[in-house]
């Protein structure tokens, strides 16, 4: 399956002016780029891509550079093997690119299981610095369900029917805005739901997705996250129903050194509804270690 078209779906993509294409592992990443100073890598979550960022990045960029991509196989990024989805490989890809843009961020901004990433290129990639974890997806699926699920997402993978048959209902099912409030309890704006109806509705986007949860293993991270000696900053919406409020607080247990913040009101996609309150935060956070 094929990734989107940037000269047809991307030109809706929010600051699309600071896109790049980077060729680096055999494969073609997209990212954008915006400001000057310590850089920030910011990581997005599954199913998502660069447009997540598009409150947030601006006001990020004031006193930063702040790098944003898409991950493997999501978005505009291609060439990444679709069974090299593991989250070890994913950050094995992230370290690679890193390398060749010569960046090592200053902190790295992780929404959901970008999160997760950035917490394996600490552990396995030797980064040392601030990870701030927005509605951080770390804490497995309780007993049975931390095996049953990869399970069927690897089921669902395998079937080349199931990304077209999956986009081709996003319409019948109440549309995008529907889909994404059912999931995250966040209400966004236009442009946003724009970009997520044009990500749900493309086979290959879907199908990457899919790859990232077949192949990911939380419970081994979860096992190791008491290793990283990172400041961890934890910040989660109080309505998030796709990472309920007390998996954050597990999490934060579980981690060296880490603290919650709570958003009121807010959903799984809080850093969108408000990036303005998202990125206070993040800015004590970083001051306080910088």
């Amino acid at each position: 399956m094929t990734a989107l078209d940037w000269s047809r779906e991307g030109l809706i993509w929010p600051h699309r002016e600071t896109s790049a294409f980077i060729e680096a592992g055999g494969a073609r990443w997209h990212l954008q780029r915006m400001g000057t100073g310590k850089p920030l890598l910011l990581l997005h979550g599954t199913g998502a891509s660069v447009h997540s960022w598009r409150g947030l990045m601006p006001i990020l960029a004031r006193d930063n550079e702040v790098i944003a991509l898409d991950l493997p196989r999501h978005a505009f990024t291609t060439g990444h093997d679709a069974y090299a989805m593991s989250l070890p490989a994913m950050a094995g890809k992230l370290a690679d690119l890193l390398k060749a843009l010569e960046v090592t961020p200053a902190a790295i901004i992780g929404h959901s299981a970008g999160a997760a990433l950035a917490l394996q290129l600490a552990l396995g990639h030797g980064f040392a610095g601030p990870i701030v974890g927005l509605s951080a997806a770390l804490r497995p699926f309780p007993g049975p369900f931390a095996q049953i699920f990869p399970a069927v997402a690897k089921a669902l993978f395998i079937n080349p029917l199931v990304p077209r048959i999956f986009a081709s209902t996003v319409d019948l099912t109440g549309g995008a805005g529907r889909f994404m409030w059912r999931s995250t309890n966040s209400r966004i704006d236009a442009e946003g739901l724009a970009c997520y109806r044009t990500l749900l509705k493309h086979p290959g986007h879907a199908g990457g997705a899919l790859a990232m949860m077949a192949n990911w293993d939380l419970p081994g991270l979860r096992e190791r996250m008491g290793e990283a000696g990172n400041p961890v900053l934890l910040v989660h919406g109080s309505n998030d129903p796709a990472i309920p409020l007390d998996w954050a607080r597990d999490a934060q247990g579980w981690l060296a050194d880490a603290r919650l913040e709570v958003l009121p009101g807010l959903g799984h996609l809080a850093h969108e509804e408000a990036p303005e309150k998202a990125a206070a935060l993040i800015a004590a956070f970083l001051a306080q270690h910088a």
